[in-house]
């Protein structure tokens, strides 16, 4: 029975560990910042593929962003990468960084 438990949290481990390392590998976006709208809490964009959104091509898209405190941490043509969910309302930024 203890062979049994350590076989089955070792799999919940490995599973737990890969199924992180393909979230995180998904979500990152690289973008450029093109306007900023501080009044609406929309961010303008130009980014490549977004796989975690289903975009498969490079486009330019308006943003709603979770905190509009993020809007301040940025300018028009900075680099950063971002990740961002799909909503009713639309798409919104959900953590954003300036590219290293």
């Amino acid at each position: 029975m203890t062979r049994i438990i350590r076989i089955a949290s070792a799999l919940a481990l490995t599973l737990g560990l890969a199924t992180a390392t393909l979230a995180a590998e998904g979500a990152a976006i690289s973008g450029e910042v093109k306007k900023i709208d501080e009044g609406a809490g929309k961010i303008t964009l130009k980014h490549g593929p977004a796989k975690s959104l289903g975009m498969e091509d490079p486009m330019t898209m308006v943003y709603r962003v979770k905190d509009p405190a993020m809007l301040k941490q940025v300018k028009v043509g900075d680099k950063i990468t971002f990740e961002a969910e799909e909503a009713a309302s639309g798409y919104t930024v959900t953590k954003m960084q300036k590219a290293k």
